[in-house]
């Protein structure tokens, strides 16, 4: 049974960040050539990863959070699934809403704080059969446990969460390898002035499967922002004291699409790793959670 939770959310710093993504958002797509074409001409934007612990999902009922601009949500609904996204930012629903009417794919975009979305869909008695989430979404969660509990709430009896993210390990460390913030320090919030960073154009054809373009350039953000650095002791617990069973845990010594320090190595298929002459840390790791065990 979930265990009870203290609540310790903090709305007000998701809307400061919703204002931080609404000026980022455009400038990542500014960089992504012709996504439209892309999608038509069958792309894809998931990596091998996601795809290996979501399996088949043609017909499930798939619920994606912090979807961003949508460009794995419509690859999700390529796959079959039937797919809506959730995400804060007004900006990122309007494009993925924009994408899907070019595209011809098929899903459901709702603009909202996950928070909110999911105790609502909870109320209502929505049931999904996978809630997926990935790449930098925990640490714009200011309550992980509630987070939880909350997907918990709207799993089918035999649902899954599924995450790919990236490793709290080296998310202390800023670009050029300086440690900067403490280790799981959870609900406290980091402050980033700078705000949401362009962080496409720095990782390049990673995150731009599509093509490249130049797009925006000194992009400055008048936004900041605010993440949690969630350790990955956090997550397995914020899981477990909800009540799901952890199924599969698993670290990778790489990163998929996005370049997180200045001098990693490029790997072919959009993936960097650590750079020669440094030991290999965990880059990112893979997460599936489910009411029983399989």
């Amino acid at each position: 049974m979930p265990r009870p939770i203290k609540v310790s959310l903090q709305p007000a710093l998701h809307e400061a960040n919703r204002l931080s993504w609404n000026a980022a958002t455009p400038v990542h797509n500014s960089h992504k050539y012709s996504q439209a074409n892309f999608f038509r001409d069958g792309g894809m934007t998931l990596f091998q990863e996601e795809k290996d612990p979501l399996g088949d999902v043609a017909g499930t009922r798939l619920l994606h959070l912090l979807c961003n601009a949508g460009q794995d949500t419509l690859s999700l609904a390529r796959l079959g699934a039937v797919v809506t996204g959730v995400d804060i930012s007004d900006g990122a629903i309007a494009f993925a809403r924009s994408l899907s009417a070019e595209t011809g794919i098929s899903a459901t975009f709702e603009r909202a704080d996950a928070y909110s979305w999911l105790k609502e869909a909870g109320e209502r008695g929505e049931a999904f059969d996978i809630v997926f989430c990935s790449y930098g979404a925990f640490c714009w969660l200011s309550d992980l446990p509630l987070f939880a509990h909350l997907v918990r709430n709207v799993l089918t009896n035999n649902g899954r969460f599924i995450c790919v993210e990236f490793h709290p390990a080296v998310l202390v460390f800023d670009s050029d390898w300086t440690p900067l913030f403490e280790y799981g320090s959870g609900a406290e919030p980091v402050t980033l002035q700078q705000g949401v960073e362009d962080y496409v154009a720095q990782s390049g054809v990673g995150l731009a499967p599509s093509g490249l373009s130049q797009g925006a350039t000194f992009f400055s953000n008048p936004y900041p922002a605010y993440e949690f650095q969630w350790g990955l002791g956090d997550v397995i617990s914020s899981f477990t004291a909800s009540g799901l069973v952890i199924r599969h845990l698993e670290e990778y010594s790489y990163s998929n699409g996005c370049k997180l320090f200045d001098d990693m190595a490029g790997l072919p298929g959009g993936r960097w790793a650590m750079p020669d002459g440094r030991p290999k840390l965990p880059l990112m790791y893979g997460l599936v959670a489910g009411k029983h065990l399989p």
